[in-house]
């Protein structure tokens, strides 16, 4: 299946719905079914794929929880297994069964759960004991891994005999998402403290309440996108986000300040408009936002942006490997992606092609990253339903902007 994007050169304006946020909606899942909370407590939940499958999986007891494709799942689950599930089974799609989880699991079997591989030691497929009896309270984790692994055990942390104790041995990557999870334990009237690289949780009950998920700033940046590559004046209305946010994405606010986007937030909304100055080249570091990347480089390399960056490591191991994935189709309209000691520099084209096809690796954020390309260029993004991994309603509201879709 493939989606034609082709505009014409009017003035971009409108309001347009953003998905709720996957990442809070998902944390608020876990620990609501830790609290015993019901499922209707958590309001404006994300419609998102990931989140509905955590969502069934957390309806009911299984003896096998296939995750599909759903990273975040995969690894909260597992955690949640180790305090609420017997001898269950975790598996996911063949490329789940390819993305690391062993940090994690090292962690569980510290703490007393077991754990055994299935197939590959180090990856999904997994079967999974409850702690019975807990054997550490203090456990160190390198801070440089993705941040779910300590959100996955920071959520059971409270429901442990003895609690938990974290220390992040390294500098600490994505920090934005654990204080988001510990923001959103605190909402659930569970108590913890951050100092320097100790994080405690001690033992302690979680209460059921009632909570609200935010809009997704993920999603907001590809509307940022859309009215950067914009040629004429004009401004989008983004419902449902805060300007005081736990989420890490919303950098993409102080980024896209520097590629021509202005945001003025009012109450409940912001406001993006168009302003004259913009940077030629650019210094960004992605460690606490690595899925904003994806969307910064097809704007940078739209715009003839030179942007050295750092903190993309863990797009490695995505849904598909995303720097790979990036380099292939930033290519397609004349830009080079290179890497040199864990830094990246992406160099535009001085001139842009009438016309792109896209690939999207089966990863929605190629898809959603590359469409705003519709606003210089005729797009042809393949396989474009990915984007129901996080975005379902996306397609419907790039039409709202006058974008013609045939496919």
């Amino acid at each position: 299946m493939k989606y034609r994007l082709k505009r014409y050169n009017s003035r971009l304006k409108g309001t347009v719905a953003l998905e709720s946020s996957k990442s809070e909606s998902n944390r608020a899942l876990i620990i609501n079914a830790l609290a015993g909370g019901k499922p209707s407590n958590i309001q404006n939940l994300s419609k998102a794929r990931d989140t509905q499958t955590m969502l069934k999986l957390l309806g009911e007891r299984h003896k096998v929880y296939d995750v599909k494709d759903a990273g975040t799942t995969m690894r909260f689950i597992t955690a949640y297994l180790a305090i609420k599930g017997e001898e269950a089974t975790i598996t996911g799609t063949d490329r789940m069964k390819k993305r690391p989880i062993g940090p994690l699991v090292d962690s569980l079997r510290e703490i007393g759960a077991t754990v055994d591989y299935l197939e590959n030691d180090g990856y999904p497929p997994l079967k999974i004991s409850v702690v019975k009896n807990q054997l550490k309270d203090h456990i160190a984790i390198p801070g440089n891994i993705s941040s779910q692994y300590i959100s996955a055990l920071l959520m059971i942390a409270p429901c442990l005999e003895n609690g938990l104790t974290i220390e992040l041995t390294t500098e600490i990557y994505s920090r934005p998402y654990i204080q988001m999870t510990l923001d959103l334990m605190q909402a659930f009237d569970v108590e913890t403290t951050f100092e320097g690289k100790i994080i405690t949780v001690k033992s302690q009950k979680y209460l059921p309440t009632s909570y609200a998920i935010e809009g997704d700033w993920s999603g907001a940046s590809y509307w940022y996108s859309f009215l950067s590559l914009s040629e004429k004046k004009g401004h989008l209305n983004l419902p449902g986000i805060r300007n005081y946010s736990t989420q890490g994405d919303q950098e993409i606010s102080h980024i896209m300040y520097q590629m021509g986007i202005a945001s003025h937030f009012e109450s409940g909304k912001v406001k993006l408009l168009k302003r004259n100055e913009i940077k030629r080249s650019l210094s960004l570091n992605f460690r606490n936002c690595p899925d904003l990347a994806q969307t910064v480089m097809v704007t940078a390399a739209a715009k003839g942006i030179t942007l050295e960056m750092t903190g993309l490591e863990s797009l490695k191991i995505k849904e598909t490997d995303r720097i790979s994935a990036m380099r292939n189709e930033l290519k397609k309209i004349g830009s080079t992606l290179e890497e040199n000691n864990h830094q990246w520099t992406l160099t535009p084209t001085a001139e842009l092609p009438k016309s792109v096809e896209i690939e999207t690796y089966e990863d929605h954020r190629m898809a959603m990253a590359f469409a705003p390309l519709s606003m210089l260029m005729d797009v042809t993004i393949n396989d474009p339903m990915v984007v129901e991994k996080s975005y379902p309603g996306f397609w419907e509201e790039v039409k709202k902007i006058d974008v013609t879709i045939t496919g």
